[in-house]
């Protein structure tokens, strides 16, 4: 059974996101329910409806928000980066590093990825949550595309490469990380593939 939220520090739309969030990373969209949700906030029915129309606006409200969280917290992280090292190469593995030393320093389990959770029971949802979930996938690739141009341009890799599948192989090495981690209770595999993938990219683009 999931605690009660408390309410002090934050909206009630908010502690229905972040209610919603834990639970359908716990168990998936179709087994956490409206009625779970007004209990452990302390709403009613009508209060739920107030916020979100149904499942699918609350589904959308929360790939928005884990969109906005994604970006905020990359901007961090490569603008700490990009202050500390100005040349294009180098300022991504540093960025790549304290990705890795964050995921690292966690102080259980990543819970997992919403949109990779909501993508595995997309059959319930419409075309605007569908459409956000692929966002939520691009926004990646566009962020690291745009930065291995720049890195392309002053160190012209050793062999041929697709910039884009490059800057997926990120995502799909996180998604994967986040999944080994879980069936292996081993939070280090994350982290360790992220350090991998910089190693790569070393090599790809050494002078």
């Amino acid at each position: 059974m999931l605690q009660q939220v408390p309410r002090r520090r934050t909206d009630t739309r908010e502690r229905l996101l972040g209610l919603a969030e834990q639970a359908i990373l716990a168990k998936g969209f179709a087994s956490t329910s409206i009625d779970e949700l007004i209990a452990g906030v302390g709403i009613t029915k009508s209060g739920f409806f107030y916020h979100f129309r149904d499942k699918n606006e609350l589904a959308r409200a929360l790939l928005e928000r884990h969109i906005a969280r994604d970006r905020e917290l990359l901007d961090d992280i490569f603008r700490r980066a990009d202050e500390l090292n100005d040349d294009p190469l180098h300022g991504f593995l540093v960025g790549l590093k304290l990705f890795a030393e964050m995921m690292d320093a966690l102080p259980q389990a990543h819970p997992g990825c919403l949109a990779a959770t909501l993508c595995y029971q997309d059959q319930l949802f419409d075309r605007t949550v569908h459409a956000l979930n692929a966002e939520s996938v691009l926004a990646w690739r566009r962020r690291f595309r745009a930065r291995l141009e720049a890195i392309a341009a002053s160190y012209p890799p050793r062999q041929p490469v697709d910039l884009d599948a490059l800057a997926d192989m990120l995502s799909t090495l996180v998604e994967g990380g986040l999944v080994m981690g879980r069936a292996l209770k081993d939070p280090t595999i994350l982290p360790r593939q992220i350090l991998l993938f910089r190693d790569f990219l070393r090599l790809t683009f050494a002078p």
